[in-house]
């Protein structure tokens, strides 16, 4: 599954050095199903894999982001020992493994919300590292009113991004709110006009991939992701100097102060699949267990 063509319920569009990866399954509302999750966990593969690819923005196609997981099943649709998109060895929450390979990505990435974002249709927004939403999207985290619970590590996920007290009301609750609640709970950055939207995600996508260095990108982005449980500042400041230590005697380093000096647009050389530091990853390998 490397080719484009061979997703059934996503695009992806690579274009002067940023992915788009569109949820296409808008007779459905880009319902999330076990193809869309195997499909995105491969996307993101081939995003980690492709050196040219230096920003990912996600988004839905027609009038919705993800109106959560596929009902069709009816009341069966979360019994794992009926459903057999349900059904794995260990009984894994698909949208938790798509979250956790987001979590991995080496790549920063954008939601750019257009509609609808509910269920695993927003908590699968919540590793990604910017969200922005058009004005007339509606998000909701429904599932205390489907009988269910949380999924896709959006326990872990939610109170980070807004903080506890936010994410258990909205949890709580189960009720659709609007982009300016999502805005001023710190869910989104910010509120677009529908057709202001993927402009606005393409400019922050467009101001990472022109002017950083993508080694620099990655590091800060598992720092800042993997040291939200550090119990110490001290955890960080091994990482920052390990870290400061490689990336400071190599080419991206040179080229990022002679570019200042000389006060041209720099040419980052180093590539992510190639020059990331010897301790790199130096978190503990997890297992489903």
């Amino acid at each position: 599954m490397t080719e484009s063509t061979q997703y059934q319920t996503i695009l992806f569009d690579v274009k002067e050095d940023i992915l788009t990866i569109t949820l296409n399954r808008p007779d459905r509302m880009n319902a999330f199903n076990a193809r869309m999750m195997h499909e995105l966990i491969n996307a993101f593969d081939q995003a980690d894999a492709n050196d040219e690819v230096k920003a990912i923005i996600v988004t839905g196609a027609g009038r919705a982001f993800c109106a959560g997981a596929d009902l069709a099943r009816g009341g069966d649709t979360f019994n794992a020992q009926t459903n057999p998109d349900r059904h794995t060895e260990l009984s894994r929450d698909g949208g938790g493994q798509l979250t956790l390979r987001i979590f991995e990505c080496t790549k920063p990435i954008i939601a750019a919300i257009n509609g609808p974002a509910v269920g695993v249709g927003i908590t699968m927004a919540l590793p990604m590292d910017i969200r922005l939403a058009s004005e007339t999207a509606r998000i909701g985290f429904v599932f205390a009113r489907r009988g269910i619970v949380l999924e896709a590590c959006s326990s872990w996920f939610l109170p980070r991004v807004v903080g506890l007290s936010q994410a258990l009301e909205w949890t709580y609750t189960g009720r659709l709110f609007s982009a300016e609640e999502a805005h001023a709970g710190g869910l989104i950055k910010t509120p677009c006009k529908p057709d202001e939207l993927l402009p606005a995600a393409h400019k922050i996508a467009r101001e990472i991939a022109d002017n950083t260095s993508a080694i620099s990108v990655s590091l800060t982005r598992q720092m800042l992701w993997k040291l939200q449980g550090a119990d110490h500042p001290m955890e960080a400041h091994k990482i920052d100097s390990r870290a400061l230590h490689h990336i400071g005697q190599s080419a991206d380093a040179k080229e990022g102060v002679e570019s200042f000096l000389e006060k041209r647009p720099a040419r980052f050389p180093n590539k992510v699949s190639q020059d990331m530091p010897d301790f790199y990853p130096w978190w503990q390998p997890r297992s489903f267990e």
